[in-house]
C-alpha cells in the first residue's frame, strides 16, 4: 500500500514541481509572486481540449499547439501587466496578477462554459501489476514527460547563452543591460518558459483525470506556489524536489491519515516551512544592502 502511495505521490508531485517551476522562474528574475501562473496551467490545458475535441487534431499536435499559444500568452501577460510596473510597488504587481487570473478565468468560463469538461480519451491506458503494486501507463507517461521538461529547462538555464542571460537579468537587471543583454527580452522568454511548463502540465493532468473545469488552475496554483516555498523559491532544482515532495506527503497523508484532509496538508507543510524554514529546504538567505 505504501509502495503504490509513493507512486502516485510520484506522479502528482511531477504535476506540481512543473507548474512550481513557472514561479520560481519568474520569481528568480523579477522577485513577483505571478499568481496568474495558475489559470495559465488552465488555459494550457482548454486549447490542447479544444483542439482534440472541436478541431478534431491529433493529440500530439494539440500539445504543441497548446504550448505554443501558451507561451505567446505568457510572453503577452508579461508585456501587459508586470512590464510598465515592474519596478513599482509589490502590491501593485500582486493586484495585476490577480486581475489577470480573473481575466483569464472569466474568458474561459464564458467561451467554454462552467461546466466540468470530459477531456477525450486520447491514448489506450493500460495498467501494469507488479507484487500488487499497480502502475498505469498514463502515470509513467506523466512522469516521464515532466523528467524530461525539467532536464530540458536546466540544461537551458545552465548550458546556454539565453540561460546565462537569463541567471544575469536575475542577479543584476541594471548591469546586465549595460553588458549589451536585453531585459526585456530576457524576462518575456522567462515567462514564456514558465507558461509552456504549466501548459504541458495542464495537458496531462486533463488526461489523466480525464476532466477540465475554468477555475481548476486556483487549486493548484496554490498548492505549486506550497512546492515553490518549500524547495526555496528562485531554486530550480530545489523547486523541482518540493514539488515531487509535496505530492509524496499528500498521497501518504490521503492514506495514512485521512483523504479527507489531503489539501490541507499542502497548507499544513507551508506553515511549517514559513515557521521554521522560510527559505526553503534548498533557499539561501538574501543579505539585503543599504
Amino acid at each position: 500500500m505504501i509502495i503504490q502511495q509513493l507512486i502516485n505521490g510520484l506522479t502528482i508531485g511531477s504535476i506540481y514541481a512543473m507548474v512550481a517551476l513557472g514561479y520560481t522562474l519568474a520569481y528568480g528574475i523579477l522577485g513577483l509572486i505571478n499568481f496568474a501562473h495558475g489559470d495559465v496551467y488552465m488555459v494550457g490545458a482548454f486549447i490542447a481540449y479544444f483542439c482534440v475535441s472541436i478541431l478534431k487534431i491529433n493529440i500530439i499536435v494539440s500539445f504543441f499547439v497548446a504550448l505554443i499559444a501558451s507561451g505567446i500568452l505568457g510572453a503577452l501577460i508579461e508585456f501587459t501587466a508586470f512590464r510598465s510596473i515592474r519596478s513599482g510597488s509589490r502590491s501593485s504587481q500582486l493586484i495585476s496578477a490577480i486581475g489577470v487570473s480573473i481575466i483569464l478565468q472569466n474568458t474561459v468560463m464564458l467561451t467554454m462554459g462552467s461546466d466540468t469538461k470530459p477531456f477525450p480519451k486520447v491514448m489506450n491506458t493500460a495498467a501494469y501489476e507488479f507484487s500488487n503494486i499497480t502502475i498505469s501507463s498514463t502515470q509513467i507517461l506523466i512522469m516521464i514527460v515532466a523528467l524530461v521538461f525539467m532536464i530540458m529547462l536546466y540544461l537551458l538555464i545552465y548550458k546556454t547563452r539565453i540561460g546565462i542571460a537569463m541567471r544575469s537579468t536575475a542577479q543584476d537587471s541594471a548591469m546586465s543591460s549595460l553588458m549589451g543583454i536585453n531585459v526585456n527580452k530576457v524576462i518575456s522568454i522567462t515567462f514564456s518558459i514558465g507558461a509552456v511548463l504549466g501548459a504541458a502540465a495542464g495537458i496531462l493532468v486533463g488526461i489523466y483525470y480525464n476532466s477540465l473545469v475554468f477555475n481548476m488552475g486556483a487549486s493548484m496554483g496554490l498548492k505549486a506556489f506550497v512546492a515553490a516555498v518549500l524547495g526555496g523559491i528562485g531554486n530550480i532544482p530545489g523547486t523541482m524536489l518540493g514539488g515531487i515532495v509535496l505530492g509524496l506527503a499528500e498521497s501518504l497523508g490521503a492514506t495514512l491519515i485521512s483523504a479527507k484532509y489531503k489539501d490541507a496538508f499542502s497548507f499544513i507543510i507551508l506553515i511549517l516551512v514559513l515557521l521554521f524554514k522560510p527559505t526553503g529546504l534548498f533557499g539561501k538567505k538574501e543579505v539585503e544592502k543599504v
